[in-house]
């Protein structure tokens, strides 16, 4: 590949100022977690970036988990992991734990990195001021939350002082009991009740694929009415199908469009952010088109 010369590089950066008008002042929700957070460098590569898009004034929310680092801890400790239709049974034990690294040992990390880019960022979970309420999800999963309420003021609170809010997905009942959120399931509530402009799910993988096997299958724009299709000849199956509802339900409560793009790509949230052609698969209402023909 030939190096980009300065001129290149100043057209680039020319051709990006109509994606900066159109974020500008508005809120977009990252969701940042699992195996994209793996590699300590690329993780740091994607705190800069996001921090690159705070000073140019989008108001970013970052929302993760962090599945590998728990799985590591509950290791350390002989406490199995469990998983029950792709979600990580909790009991009281493994609560604490999931706690412990999620609220702090990885929002802390996140912080840390941010405020080293030059951010302000106020690491948070869903404990602090009522931010995420829920309720059991089901029996057989233990401490796994439902969401019942998200009260975003904090939040509204922070962006408008200038700041990264970082949020981890763990929940509570306001009764004194924590519970495990699904961290896509807690983006996608969280960008609803802030009315975001978009939500971005940084994931291991390029997209939505028709065929699993093959890489050039991807589908780059995924409409409301298309899921239901895609459902039925299993396109959209397994892990995919958390993954879709939560784009689905984020834009049934008033999120313009769901990015759900690869973050082990070096750049890849400021190639969908501030490019034409984006990368990944972009979800957004509108009637059925060829993807789920």
């Amino acid at each position: 590949m030939n190096e980009l010369t300065d001129f290149d590089i100043a057209r680039l950066l020319s051709d990006s100022l109509k994606y900066v008008r159109l974020y500008r002042s508005h809120t977009v929700v990252v969701k940042y977690g699992g195996n994209a957070m793996k590699n300590p460098e690329l993780q740091q590569q994607v705190m800069h970036d996001l921090v690159l898009l705070s000073m140019i004034g989008i108001r970013i929310v970052l929302v993760h988990g962090g599945g590998p680092s728990i799985n590591k801890s509950l290791a350390a400790l002989g406490i199995e992991s469990k998983f029950v239709r792709g979600l990580r049974v909790t009991d009281e034990e493994t609560m604490r734990v999931v706690q412990r690294v999620l609220a702090g040992e990885t929002n802390k990390d996140l912080v840390k990195l941010l405020c080293a880019e030059g951010s302000k960022a106020v690491g948070l979970c869903g404990l602090d001021a009522g931010l995420i309420t829920a309720r059991p999800e089901a029996e057989d999963l233990g401490l796994v939350g439902h969401i019942t309420g998200v009260d975003v003021s904090i939040v509204e609170t922070l962006l408008e002082k200038g700041c990264i809010p970082v949020i981890a997905s763990v929940a509570g009942d306001g009764e004194g009991r924590s519970y495990n959120v699904n961290a896509d399931t807690a983006a996608a509530a969280i960008a609803g009740a802030l009315g975001a402009r978009r939500l971005v799910l940084m994931t291991d993988i390029d997209g939505l694929m028709r065929d699993v096997k093959d890489p050039d299958s991807l589908i780059s724009v995924l409409t409301t009415e298309d899921i239901g299709p895609l459902k039925e000849q299993g396109v959209i199956s397994g892990g995919m199908i958390p993954k879709i509802d939560c784009a689905l339900h984020a834009i049934e409560s008033g999120v313009e469009r769901v990015a759900m793009i690869n973050g082990t790509l070096p750049h890849s949230i400021l190639v969908e952010m501030l490019t034409k052609g984006g990368i990944g698969t972009l979800v957004k209402t509108g009637p059925r088109t060829a993807a789920s023909a």
